[in-house]
């Protein structure tokens, strides 16, 4: 089926990928000061969850970018921060990454216990509301610290057609269960399974855009020319 080779394909070109940067980075153990470029786009991978065909291999469970509102200055390294987290005290802001949003609730709705009304509301916070999260706050960063990335350089300018955006767009509707079931499942385990969103727990990715669109292969004739690009350390 296309749709099975073509996720090969992507996940030969990860392969690769990891091959010519030296290996994959623990999200918790990541700074500033490694070697980032300006603009990419990255890949998540999350203990436990595994290529279906390939129980050796592990699943992208998240595609992310940045920048892609014209004229915008934000780095990669800057949005993948936002992600972390802080690490010293170990806490972070889940209003300026959806992904800490998305996985601070999931955790909430597995255990009641960890509730916190205010948790998604607004996007700003007093310093009384952000006190009372900051626990959570702070076992959002341990479970996202937790996970392993991966990058692509792409050096092109800032907007919503850029090659960034058609990576992230298409790689996302690639891996997407959503639609059509995929051979890469999420385990039974995976937090993602107590979404309050469904696009989460239909996806099986910490996504919540792209997840119901069709994919231009296509794409991936633009990643292997990135990741082809990509010196070898």
């Amino acid at each position: 089926m296309q749709r099975r080779s073509d996720l090969d394909t992507f996940y030969g070109l990860l392969a690769e990928l990891e091959s010519r940067v030296g290996g994959l980075r623990l999200l918790g153990q990541c700074h500033g000061r490694m070697n980032w470029p300006e603009r990419g786009v990255y890949f998540f991978f999350e203990p436990g969850e595994t290529r279906g065909r390939n129980p050796s291999a592990s699943r992208v469970v998240r595609v992310g970018t940045h920048a892609l509102i014209s004229q915008s200055r934000t780095t990669l390294w800057k949005r993948i921060s936002q992600h972390r987290g802080t690490t010293n005290p170990r806490g972070g802001n889940h209003r300026g990454s959806i992904f800490r949003l998305l996985s601070g609730e999931a955790m909430m709705t597995r255990d009641p216990a960890l509730q916190i009304e205010s948790w998604g509301r607004k996007s700003s916070a007093t310093r009384e509301i952000r006190a009372n999260e900051r626990q959570h706050e702070a076992l959002v960063s341990q479970y996202i610290g937790a996970m392993k990335l991966l990058f692509v350089s792409v050096p092109d300018a800032s907007g919503p057609e850029s090659a960034r955006c058609i990576i992230e767009r298409n790689a996302i509707a690639l891996l997407s269960n959503y639609r059509d079931a995929t051979p890469d499942q999420p385990s039974s385990n995976w937090l993602g399974q107590s979404s309050g969103r469904d696009r989460v727990r239909r996806s099986g990715l910490w996504n919540n855009n792209h997840v119901d669109e069709e994919y231009d292969p296509a794409f991936l004739g633009l990643l292997e020319d990135l990741v082809r690009q990509t010196p070898s350390t």
